[in-house]
C-alpha cells in the first residue's frame, strides 16, 4: 500500500517536472516571440501554471518524505493498525462492513479504504477482535463491533488473526 502510493506520487512528480522543465519553457519561449507580454494570455497562463506546479511539487515532496518516515515494524500484529482489513458489525443495524485502514493518500471510500487519521480510522485503531469501536458522527454515535481482523502482517503470510 505504501509502496504503491509512493510510486503514484513519484510518477506525478516526474510528470510535473517534465512539464515544468520541458513543456512550459517551450510555451514561454513561443509566447515571448509574440511580443507584448502584458497582454499575452499564453504567457500569463504559463507563468500561472509554473506557480501551480511549483506548489504541487512541494506538496508531493513533503508527502514522499513523510511516507519514507513510516516505520512498518511498529504496526501491531494483533490489533487494528495501518494496513489492517477490519470486518465490523454495526451494533444497531447489524449490518456488516469491511474497511481497510490506509494512509491518507490511499483513501478510496468506494473500496472501503479509510484514512488512519479519519474519525472512523481513529476509532478502530488499536482495537482487537470482539472490541467495540465508537465513532461520533454528526447524527449520533455508531458502535461497531470488530468481527474479523487481518493485519498487514497476516497479509504478508505471518498467520491469520481472528
Amino acid at each position: 500500500m505504501i509502496e504503491e502510493t509512493r510510486k503514484k506520487l513519484q510518477a506525478e512528480v516526474e510528470a510535473l517536472n517534465h512539464e515544468l522543465h520541458v513543456v512550459l519553457p517551450d510555451t514561454l519561449k513561443k509566447a515571448i516571440e509574440l511580443g507584448d507580454l502584458r497582454e499575452n494570455a499564453d504567457y500569463q497562463a504559463a507563468i500561472e501554471r509554473q506557480g501551480i506546479i511549483g506548489a504541487r511539487l512541494e506538496q508531493l515532496r513533503s508527502r514522499l518524505h513523510k511516507l519514507a518516515e513510516v516505520d512498518l515494524s511498529k504496526v501491531p500484529a494483533d490489533r487494528v493498525g495501518l494496513g489492517s482489513r477490519v470486518t465490523v458489525v454495526d451494533m444497531d443495524t447489524k449490518e456488516e462492513e469491511i474497511f481497510e485502514v490506509v494512509i491518507p493518500d490511499a483513501v478510496n471510500v468506494e473500496e472501503g479504504h479509510i484514512s488512519v487519521s479519519s474519525p472512523l480510522g481513529q476509532a478502530l485503531l488499536d482495537k482487537k477482535v470482539k472490541s467495540v469501536a465508537k465513532v461520533r458522527l454528526p447524527f449520533g454515535t455508531r458502535r461497531l463491533k470488530i468481527k474479523k481482523l487481518v493485519t498487514m502482517h497476516d497479509m504478508a503470510g505471518e498467520g491469520d488473526a481472528e
